[in-house]
């Protein structure tokens, strides 16, 4: 790849981490986004926790041989490190393929593990740059944690696909009741014990934790017993510890529907999905109010590169 195209790239990933970086600074955000295939010959994701730099290569067709391949990787990588200031030992690198759902966050990618404490919002989060295609904290729902805190003072919420526990941790943070907090993997259910723990919120008759099938865990759960409810599920998951699979397009609907009958009326539900062609069919949901607030729940490092979508739905 001929010079002028890395003076390209350096280019852009300066401009924009001095655009971004000025932003986080004023927001006090220190785990963010900087770089999403911006240029179609550098096809990276770039985000930032605390001072160390975490880059996923997408996978594509690239007609360099393994060599050449090599080489334009590590001066990219060059590029990186010198234009956002961070050595080599704190440069995380991990291979994802593009669309590929948060099921990827399953897959494991390492021996070595680097686990780090990370800070949002006056709250702690262990994040693994090393053994995981997902770092443990989705960057795009920061806003989205923020609004589940401010809801959940004195209420019973549900988390559903809780995957690391970040929403259980802010809705703990926020003053709730309750919080069941429910995850196919025992790795992942640990993990976001821990996070409850760092931010001291230990109380077991609060606070439970459930692995199953969240699918099978619905149909036993009482009519109307939550108030607030968080649903971000993977767009596709035929995991061998599942009944059958899960297609979020096929399957939305009795998900949500089940999830409003064990709300109580007035309830939240906040569901969201990374599916780029998702559609939602209103006729389909057992509720009038239903909000797309994708737009209002975009934080500033994913203005015009956000996939995933975000609704607000209330039990009538």
């Amino acid at each position: 790849m001929r010079e002028e195209k890395f003076l390209m790239f350096r280019n852009r990933l300066q401009k924009v981490h001095r655009h971004l970086r000025r932003q986080a600074h004023r927001l006090k955000v220190s785990c963010y986004r900087v770089y999403d295939h911006d240029l179609p010959e550098f096809p990276f994701c770039i985000e930032i926790y605390e001072d160390s730099v975490y880059t996923a290569e997408y996978k594509r067709h690239h007609k360099m041989s393994e060599t050449l391949h090599d080489e334009w990787m590590e001066k990219s990588l060059n590029v990186i490190r010198e234009v956002l200031n961070v050595s080599a030992e704190k440069t995380f690198l991990k291979l994802r393929q593009r669309k590929a759902g948060r099921l990827a966050q399953y897959q494991k990618t390492a021996a070595e593990k680097h686990e780090l404490v990370v800070h949002e919002n006056n709250l702690e989060f262990i994040v693994n740059l090393s053994d995981y295609l997902d770092t443990g904290l989705f960057l795009d729902h920061r806003i989205t944690r923020q609004n589940i805190k401010v809801e959940a003072k004195d209420k019973k919420v549900l988390n559903l696909f809780c995957y690391t526990g970040s929403f259980s941790v802010y809705a703990a943070s926020g003053g709730a009741k309750e919080i069941v907090s429910v995850d196919l993997s025992r790795t992942y259910l640990d993990w976001a014990k821990r996070n409850m723990s760092l931010n001291g919120l230990n109380d077991e008759g609060k606070y439970r934790f459930v692995h199953a099938d969240v699918r099978q865990y619905l149909k036993k759960v009482p009519e109307n017993y939550f108030d607030v409810v968080i649903m971000d599920p993977p767009t596709f998951s035929n995991s061998k510890r599942m009944e059958g699979f899960l297609d979020i397009q096929r399957d939305y609907a009795e998900l949500i529907n089940e999830c409003l009958h064990c709300m109580k009326p007035g309830g939240i539900l906040h569901f969201s999905t990374n599916s780029t062609k998702f559609i939602l069919n209103a006729d389909e949901i057992n509720s009038i109010n239903i909000n797309d607030v994708t737009k209002q729940t975009t934080p500033f490092d994913f203005v015009g590169r956000l996939r995933r979508y975000c609704f607000r739905i209330i039990k009538s």
